[in-house]
């Protein structure tokens, strides 16, 4: 498998014209692989794209997959942030998730990291949690901020088709809330936001300097190159994704087929560009370009009245009311 995503990385028609500056390792568990197969893969990366040329290199962590073995392999790699799936400091929430750490071992996982001088560390929350009641919400915060970390990532739970949770949700078990997560999310930015953290992405807070400058590329609609069975490219107004099967995926790039790994190919025009700007650009603190609302005066203003936008400069941005409703507001406006 390691082998396999570095090979793809060596052929010249996935990198053609390409200069990365910002890589992410993730989309899954990449802390689950071996020690040496990691470092394989991390030294594979640095190799080939030259770490040092890099902005920023951020790699997704499990607490219960890790130690000082594999953060020092990170680490000596050139990793510069990684970003540590906690999701909750409360058992019951764990459970319900199905994580397998305990809340002592993501603690002891981020006094890892920290004592291996990355540069700047996320931790992941999750709210809206089935049985999660917002004392526990705040508790996980208050932990969190405990800690200190540079950047904090607080998502609402969003019940995904062909899931174990969409199908408690169908029946009836689970049920979903506006007013709850509402409530959730402004605790969040209450508790984030007075500890002097940055509100710059509905779901992400920062410390000055600390950013997720990969993130914001993809909210920027800037091109990317997705690496592995089932990752996502957009290169050149042109999107693709990789064959989501790992054995097809690892047969594949081993005939040297490459051709054969792109599948739901489909190109960007410029209205797609535009309605992606308006859903992703609006929940960031800088706000929709208003280029990309021309036509929609009506709608912008009825919103302005409302209180749920403002206007800053050439731009246009969410109010904190505004936040709450960020995707029912971009629907309107596409």
């Amino acid at each position: 498998f390691v082998a396999a995503l570095l090979s793809e990385l060596d052929h010249p028609r996935r990198r053609a014209g390409l200069r990365p500056e910002t890589a992410y390792l993730g989309g899954g568990t990449p802390t689950a692989l071996s020690g040496k197969h990691l470092g394989q893969l991390l030294e594979g990366i640095a190799d080939r794209l030259g770490e040092g040329e890099l902005r920023e290199w951020g790699v997704e962590a499990n607490p219960a997959t890790f130690g000082r073995g594999k953060a020092g392999i990170m680490r000596d790699a050139g990793v510069t942030r990684v970003s540590l799936g906690v999701q909750s400091w409360t058992p019951s929430t764990l459970a319900t998730l199905g994580r397998d750490h305990s809340p002592e071992q993501a603690e002891a996982a981020f006094a890892t990291l920290r004592d291996a001088g990355f540069r700047s560390l996320n931790i992941d929350l999750m709210f809206s949690v089935p049985g999660q009641a917002p004392a526990s919400w705040r508790s996980d915060l208050d932990r969190t901020l405990a800690l200190s970390p540079d950047h904090v990532s607080a998502y609402n739970l969003n019940y995904e088709e062909d899931t174990e949770f969409f199908e408690r949700l169908r029946s009836g078990e689970y049920d979903e809330d506006p007013d709850r997560d509402a409530g959730l999310f402004e605790a969040a930015a209450d508790a984030l936001g007075g500890a002097g953290y940055e509100h710059y992405e509905i779901s992400n807070y920062a410390r000055p300097g600390h950013r997720s400058l990969h993130n914001a590329a993809y909210w920027a609609g800037a091109d990317y190159l997705g690496i592995g069975p089932g990752a996502f490219s957009t290169v050149g107004g042109r999107r693709w994704r990789n064959l989501p099967d790992t054995a097809g995926y690892i047969a594949a790039v081993g005939s040297g087929d490459f051709s054969s790994l792109a599948t739901e190919a489909e190109t960007i025009d410029d209205a797609a560009f535009r309605s992606e700007r308006i859903a992703l650009e609006l929940r960031t603190a800088g706000g929709v370009s208003l280029e990309h609302l021309r036509g929609r005066g009506e709608e912008v203003a009825s919103l302005e009245a409302a209180g749920l936008v403002e206007r800053c400069g050439p731009r246009l941005r969410l109010t904190r009311k505004g936040k709450l409703l960020a995707d029912p507001i971009a629907a309107g406006l596409l």
